[in-house]
Formats: structure tokens, C-alpha cells, sequence
């Protein structure tokens, strides 16, 4: 990486009387690396070679502009880093210490430019995706099936969570998208519906509605409800569909998997509204609810004004190809 030229003026350490102060032990850390931070290369480049010429032509700047670097990261430290035989140079002791942290800085910096160029790349780049649990054992992997198919190289880094938990996520830049429910509505995220989810009214086998194939939701008005944890946008959509037709459910236990609350209900401690498993659950009837409309829109959100890189706008553009065929069928 060609480093940015430095513009100090060159002083012969001997005589140097350097307009710039000189750190203490009270200046703030932001000072510190803006002025040690773009001489570093330098610095290191010239303690390999021992010689300022052969470091400048590796670097591919001037003589002039490397000395000055070197001389004023000294004057910066108030330190003498080298000592010098005309181009040829040589470490002191402080600089021997100061180039084991130097080259382990450098090495670590090298290490973090490559790792977000790979995850930038095309073909082989990364894309943080968070989705909700109950999209987790069917139709995410389906849509990544489907979508490296033309891209067999991009990497996912999958995150499962609850609606509220990936938007705050979403939110401090650890996602770069995420599939959740309901669409939110809010500052800063730009959301899109991609389909809707038809909801069930799940009994126990021996339930005095199990006989029935649908239902209207107020005919369960007087039953114990098992739901998910407030902030689940499941539990939002239970409590506002059981509102709509008239009453608030009686809740006999949260959790936080769908698959949980199936169990609870097949044993009998509760009905819930769920969306349709992937593998049909013995000890239990899933009813269609006729009234009120019981559905949950399933979207993708992510930053507004946020850029993407390129596997993450292949992958954003795949998923609104999708609208209206996104959930299998």
C-alpha cells in the first residue's frame, strides 16, 4: 500500500528546534496517532534496509520526503530512532524497542486491510445476515441454496435473533441485512415487504376444537395462550390479532422458540398462533383462523444510506426478486 507523503520540514537532528510539540504524557491518544500513525511504514521500511535510499525506492517516494518523515516522527517521540553514517542508518537501542511494536502494528493492519477487501470481493466476499427463528430451518437455507448458485463463493455469517434484537443490531452496523416481521417502520432503515405468512391456531390433539378445520380467533377467546417473549414480533402479532377479534389472551408461558411452544401446546398447556412448521408435529391440530386475517409480513430491512458491497447488493437484489414466492410453499 503506498503510503501518503509527509510534508515536515527536514532539520539535522542537532539542530533541530521543531515547531511541532512534542508528546507528554497528557496528550490525548487521538494525537498521538495523528502523529505517529502515517510515519510508521516509514520508519519500519528504513530500520529493514539501513539505508534511506533503498527504503525511498521501495516506497516509491522521494529521498527528501522519507527523511523528513523519519526525522519528524524523532522529533514527535523526542527520541533519536537511528544512528546515522550518511544514507546508511542504523538502529539504537529505543529504536530496536520501538520497531517490535511498529512491524507488530503494521502486521496487524495488513491483516485488517485484507480481511475487508475479501469480504468486499465479488465472487468470495461476506455478507452478515440476521433472520428471524422461525425462518431459520426452512427458508433461509433455501435462499441461500438458491442464491449461491450463480454466487458459490460468497460467505454468510448467519445471525438467528428476535425482530427488536436485529434491528438494534441492524442498527450498530454488525448486520448488513436482516429478514424479519413485522416490516419496520422506522428512522434511518429503509424496509421492504417480501411476502406474508399465513398464521395458525394450534391445539392438542384432544382439544374440543381439534375436530374443527378452521376457526374464527374469538371462539378461543376463553383459551390458555402459550406465546413468545415480548419483542418477538410473533408475540406483537398474537396480541394485536387477539385484540382485533375482541380480547386479550390469557398467557399461560413465554418463550422464545416456536418449536418450544408447539411442545407446550401438544402437552396439552396451552393453544398458540404459529406459522407453519417445516415438518408437520404429532400432538397437535393447526387450524386456519378465518377471522381476524391472521397473517405476518415477513420483510428484509437494512441501513439507509449505508453502502453496500458487492455480494451484499447481489444479495439484496436477489431477495427482492423474490417478493410474493419468498416462504416455500
Amino acid at each position: 500500500m503506498r503510503p501518503m507523503h509527509e510534508m515536515a520540514i527536514i532539520v539535522p537532528m542537532a539542530h533541530q528546534h521543531s515547531s511541532q510539540p512534542r508528546l507528554s504524557s497528557s496528550s490525548h491518544e487521538e494525537d498521538i496517532r495523528l502523529l505517529l500513525a502515517p510515519r510508521l511504514a516509514y520508519f519500519e521500511a528504513v530500520a529493514r534496509h539501513e539505508h534511506v535510499t533503498r527504503a525511498a525506492h521501495e516506497l516509491s517516494v522521494p529521498q527528501s520526503t522519507l527523511s523528513r518523515a523519519v526525522v519528524g516522527l524523532e522529533a514527535d517521540l523526542g527520541v533519536a530512532l537511528f544512528a546515522r553514517s550518511g544514507r546508511s542508518v542504523s538502529l539504537t537501542p529505543a529504536g530496536r524497542t520501538f520497531l517490535s511494536s511498529v512491524e507488530r502494528a503494521l502486521a496487524e493492519v495488513g491483516r485488517a486491510a485484507d480481511s475487508v477487501r475479501a469480504d468486499a470481493d465479488p465472487a468470495s466476499g461476506r455478507i452478515t445476515f440476521g433472520f428471524l427463528h422461525t425462518l431459520g430451518s426452512e427458508t433461509v437455507p433455501g435462499l441461500i441454496r438458491a442464491f449461491r448458485a450463480d454466487h458459490p463463493g460468497v460467505r454468510f455469517q448467519l445471525v438467528q435473533n428476535y425482530g427488536e434484537a436485529m434491528i438494534k443490531r441492524l442498527r450498530a452496523g454488525e448486520l448488513d441485512l436482516c429478514l424479519t416481521s413485522p416490516v419496520p417502520d422506522a428512522p434511518g432503515l429503509v424496509a421492504r415487504r417480501l411476502d406474508e405468512q399465513r398464521l395458525r391456531l394450534v391445539v392438542p390433539d384432544d382439544h374440543r376444537l381439534a375436530g374443527r378445520r378452521r376457526i374464527r380467533l374469538a371462539e378461543a377467546a376463553d383459551e390458555t395462550f402459550v406465546t413468545l417473549e415480548p419483542g418477538f414480533g410473533l408475540r406483537r402479532i398474537t396480541d394485536d390479532l387477539c385484540a382485533q377479534a375482541g380480547f386479550t389472551p390469557r398467557i399461560a408461558f413465554e418463550g422464545e422458540e416456536a418449536e418450544t411452544l408447539r411442545g407446550l401446546v401438544a402437552a396439552g398447556l396451552g393453544v398458540a398462533l404459529l406459522p407453519p412448521p417445516a415438518v408437520a408435529r404429532p400432538g397437535v391440530v393447526e387450524l386456519a383462523v378465518t377471522a381476524p386475517r391472521a397473517v405476518r409480513e415477513i420483510g428484509v430491512a437494512w441501513l439507509d444510506g449505508h453502502p453496500d458491497t458487492a455480494p451484499v447488493a447481489a444479495f439484496k437484489q436477489f431477495l427482492l426478486a423474490r417478493r410474493g414466492r419468498l416462504l416455500p410453499d
